[in-house]
């Protein structure tokens, strides 16, 4: 009798070995302030994302609080927030640990984080390189890209739209259907 291991197994049956998800979001990535590793591929598994990238000492910084109202109201539907500090515009935090306390204490984030990385220019990580090549690179701190069930880029938001505005629920709502 064959037998498939189960680390085989999960390779084999991986959405992204499937083919279902976009090349551009299988990677593996750091989570913030952890050792712990994951693929957005398996993250998203089929849902809609909202892909954020973040500072933890930054203006737009309070937006944390609004992006975990967004996640707790959507995620039953099956809404994946995925917040990637960053600090391309000087204002993250000097080291993983401060960042991750803004994060997860002073805002209650729950939605996956992960560690820092470049999210502009050249030195951007795949993930952000896609993002701009689909809509354009962050200008600042907090910009908000929504993906489909497919991993499409459907719309752009820039920093100055806060999670709880209409337009930012509106195309939630629509990838959501």
């Amino acid at each position: 009798m064959f037998r498939v291991s189960a680390s085989l197994s999960a390779v084999l049956f991986s959405s992204a070995a499937l083919g279902s998800c976009p090349e551009f979001l299988d990677h593996d990535l750091r989570k913030l302030h952890s050792s712990e590793v994951v693929n957005l591929c398996d993250v998203r598994s089929g849902k809609p994302l909202l892909i954020v990238n973040t500072a933890s000492h930054c203006g737009y910084t309070p937006q944390f609080k609004g992006l975990q109202k967004l996640y707790e109201k959507y995620r039953e539907q099956g809404l994946e927030v995925v917040g990637f500090a960053s600090d391309d515009f000087r204002q993250e935090a000097r080291d993983e640990e401060k960042a991750a306390e803004v994060c997860y204490v002073n805002y209650g984030v729950t939605f996956t984080m992960i560690a820092p990385t470049p999210v502009r220019g050249g030195n951007a990580n795949p993930i952000f390189l896609e993002l701009a090549e689909q809509t354009e690179e962050p200008s600042w701190n907090f910009n908000k890209y929504l993906l489909d069930r497919s991993g499409r880029v459907v719309m752009h938001f820039g920093s100055n739209i806060s999670p709880d505005s209409p337009e930012l629920e509106q195309a939630i709502a629509g990838v959501l259907q």
